[in-house]
Formats: structure tokens, C-alpha cells, sequence
């Protein structure tokens, strides 16, 4: 505990930076499972009595291998980053904005309880679902670009700006950047879900541990996610139809809302069509988020040390100045006196 009470609490932007950075070099390792699991997400299973196909490539993946081994047969091994500088900084933006927001609000309530005492289950899920809708609405048009770009068939591959420009040139027009926007807020449940269970388990599993070893955090952040994902795993597929161009089927009719998306899959493959792409996705959110919260930890332990080391050198300087300052009273003193 004395550990604990001697280590000065991160200012809200310290811990963003830390979550930010975390993020995107956990995202940076494991991104190809990103580009499979969103392929496997907008593909919708073809009947032979479909006249159209009714995704935008023309391969079928049966599998997350199947994905990987004709996204590198068709598009070479470059096929399975499209899209990574935009992911990266839609990662680094929304995590930043989210870690920020995060611990302003988590402040805020400690500071406002008459007895400050940690927040319970039903608060930490509250407080991350508030944290997470701000930050979707400033982020969400970099979730959008990425979406198309990771979708794009092999001959019409554009970069971040340009995919920018056609979703603003399309029917849907500036507002086209928000697209799925009501899915992203209702999905703020998942990192709500996420950090909840994760300061629950901290406190269950490490009770008055200030650090964290690297693999405890590995741990919690897995295990947390994988929670998340499975019961949020319906809308998040939902939210990528939204997000990526129409099937072919529809003629270039986007969907309108995740309700009539989920209609869609339910009506061409049956309902268990909503958890397509869950093996990459949870495998995914459980190596991003365990590799998250060890990187945040380690990062947030960096900082700290560094602004006690700023804190000292100012107090050092204060006190030179200060010594200065005397002894040039001192001198000056005889002066005065004559």
C-alpha cells in the first residue's frame, strides 16, 4: 500500500498516450487477422439459386486459413495489410480519445463520492459505455475509410484519402463518414464490458497490486475481451455491412440500419451467420487487448517514472534559483546597510 500511495496517479492525458500506444503496436502485430475477420464478416454465402454474387470479391473463404492462403494467392502478401495506415490511425485516435475520456470521467466520480472508494461493477460498465460513445463520434469516419479499404476488390485498391473522397462522393454524401454510427454507440458495450471485467478480475485476481506483471496483464485484458466479444459479436458484424460497400445483390443499395443488416444475413444464411468471423475475431481481440493492457501497464509505469524525474528536476531548479537568489540578497545587504 505504501508503494501504492507513493506513486503520483497520471493526468488524464498521460494515461491516454499510454492506452494509444498500446493499442497500436498490439493492432500493428496481429493485423491480417483484422483483414480476415472483415472479410469473413461481409461475404454472405451464395445459394445456386442466386442470380448475382453476393459479395464484392469474387473468392469464398470457408475458413480463416482458407482467407489467408487466397488473400496471398490473389493479392500477394501486401493483401494482408490493405488498409493499415488508416486502421493504425483510427486505433491510435479512438483508443487516445477513449483512455482520455476514460479517466476524466473515472476521476470526476471518485472525486465526487463523500468516501472516495472504487467504483462497483454496474459503474465501471457505465462509465467506460460514456467514455466510449465520445469517442466514437469523433473517430468513427477513420473506422469507415478503413472498413472500404479493407474490403476493396484487388483491381480497384485506393489509398485513406481517396476511399475518403469516394464514400463523400457517394449517395450517402459527408454524412457517409459516420455511416453505422447508432451501431458504433450501441457496440461502446464491448469496451465497457472489456475494462469493466477488467478492473473487477484486477481486483479479484491481484487485490492491492500496483504493477502488474506482464503476463497477469496479458491475462485479465484476454480474458475480458473474449467475454466481450462473444456477446457483442452480432452487432459488430453488423456494423461491417454497414461500413463496407453494398453486395452486388443490391444493385448499390446501401443498408440503412445494423437491425435490416442482421435481417439480411439472417433471411440468406440463418442466424448463427451473425457469429461468422468469430474465431478471428476473438483471437484477434484477445492478443490486441492482452497485448494492450501489458504495453499500457509497462507505459504507464514509463511515465510515471519519467514525470517524477521532471518533478525532481524542477524542484532542483527551483531550489538553485532560489539559493541564487539569496546569495545575491546576501551581497547586495552590506550595500544597503552603508
Amino acid at each position: 500500500m505504501a508503494g501504492k500511495a507513493s506513486q503520483a496517479p497520471l493526468p488524464p492525458w498521460g494515461s491516454a498516450l499510454a492506452g494509444a500506444t498500446g493499442a497500436v503496436l498490439a493492432n500493428a502485430i496481429v493485423y491480417p487477422l483484422d483483414i480476415v475477420k472483415t472479410r469473413l464478416q461481409v461475404q454472405v454465402k451464395r445459394k445456386s439459386t442466386d442470380p448475382e454474387p453476393l459479395t464484392i470479391n469474387d473468392a469464398h473463404y470457408t475458413s480463416s486459413l482458407d482467407a489467408i492462403k487466397k488473400i496471398i494467392e490473389d493479392e500477394g502478401l501486401t493483401g494482408l495489410y490493405s488498409g493499415l495506415n488508416g486502421s493504425l490511425l483510427g486505433v491510435t485516435s479512438t483508443n487516445f480519445a477513449y483512455f482520455y475520456w476514460y479517466s476524466v470521467v473515472r476521476s470526476l466520480y471518485i472525486s465526487s463520492q463523500t468516501v472516495p472508494r472504487t467504483p462497483g461493477t454496474a459503474v465501471e460498465l457505465s462509465l467506460g459505455a460514456v467514455a466510449g460513445a465520445v469517442a466514437q463520434i469523433f473517430t468513427i469516419p477513420v473506422s469507415v475509410v478503413t472498413t472500404r479499404q479493407q474490403t476493396q476488390p484487388k483491381g480497384d485498391k485506393k489509398g485513406f484519402l481517396d476511399t475518403g473522397r469516394e464514400v463523400i462522393h457517394s449517395d450517402d454524401g459527408w454524412p457517409g463518414l459516420w455511416r453505422g454510427l447508432k451501431a458504433s454507440l450501441v457496440l461502446v458495450i464491448n469496451p465497457a464490458i472489456t475494462y469493466g471485467a477488467y478492473q473487477k478480475l484486477r481486483e479479484i485476481l491481484f487485490p492491492n497490486k500496483t504493477n502488474l506483471r506482464p503476463w497477469e496483464s496479458f491475462f485479465l485484458g484476454a480474458a475480458s475481451k473474449a467475454l466481450a466479444t462473444v456477446v457483442t459479436q452480432p452487432l459488430i458484424v453488423a456494423k461491417v455491412g454497414l461500413q463496407s460497400q453494398p453486395p452486388p445483390a443490391r444493385q448499390g443499395n446501401p443498408f440503412k440500419s445494423f437491425i435490416e443488416v442482421m435481417t439480411y444475413i439472417i433471411e440468406h444464411e440463418g442466424p448463427l451467420a451473425l457469429f461468422k468471423g468469430l474465431a478471428p475475431q476473438i483471437t484477434k481481440g484477445i492478443l490486441v487487448q492482452g497485448l494492450l493492457m501489458m504495453t499500457k501497464e509497462r507505459m504507464e509505469i514509463l511515465f510515471i517514472v519519467l514525470f517524477a524525474y521532471l518533478r525532481r528536476l524542477r524542484d532542483t531548479q527551483l531550489q538553485k534559483a532560489a539559493a541564487a537568489a539569496t546569495a545575491q540578497a546576501n551581497k547586495a545587504l552590506p550595500i544597503l546597510s552603508k
